[in-house]
């Protein structure tokens, strides 16, 4: 709203509501009667180069299916870190998961975790959570499974990555 370069100081007006920072926030805060009003803004990202080639080496790894609900569409798949990049995880096969994006957010949000002997523990509060079939089928009923594996045994997740995501689970929990 205004400038003063003298004091090296500008002013910003903040609105009621704010859609444009929080994207967990929900929509509903917005005035249920008001128009929505249409803005942009622009961004600039820093973008994983390495990321298209780690994702179709995993998918590829695990014979083109979800290696949690062997889902074979390829339009739902996504290549998981086991160890986030941001935290110096390798982009090869060993440090990722084939995943379908239901699994791979559910992954991601602490939802479940893979154990070193490569089965599933899902967190004790989704386990205790009531809702609907999704929740029912799609993620308390891969509790203790064993996720799929590569056929090829150097291609499979690397046990070290998966205990280090584990213990990163047990923490969230």
């Amino acid at each position: 709203m205004g400038d003063d370069p003298a004091r090296l100081t500008f002013t910003v007006q903040l609105e009621e509501y704010s859609l444009y920072t929080d994207p967990e926030q929900s929509i509903l805060e917005h005035k249920a009667l008001e128009p929505v009003e249409r803005r942009y803004m622009e961004r600039t990202i820093h973008q994983r180069m390495h990321q298209g080639i780690f994702r179709e080496s995993v998918i590829r790894a695990y014979q083109e299916r979800c290696a949690v609900c062997r889902l074979h569409h390829r339009v739902l798949w996504d290549a998981a870190h086991i160890k986030p990049d941001g935290e110096g995880g390798p982009a090869e096969e060993r440090n990722g998961l084939s995943l379908c994006k239901l699994h791979h957010a559910a992954f991601d949000r602490w939802f479940f975790s893979v154990r070193p002997d490569y089965s599933i523990e899902v967190s004790p509060k989704i386990l205790s959570e009531k809702d609907g079939p999704m929740l029912q089928h799609g993620l308390k009923e891969i509790h203790n499974q064993r996720i799929q594996l590569p056929r090829n045994t150097d291609l499979r997740p690397d046990r070290e990555y998966l205990d280090y995501r584990y213990q990163l689970f047990s923490r969230a929990q």
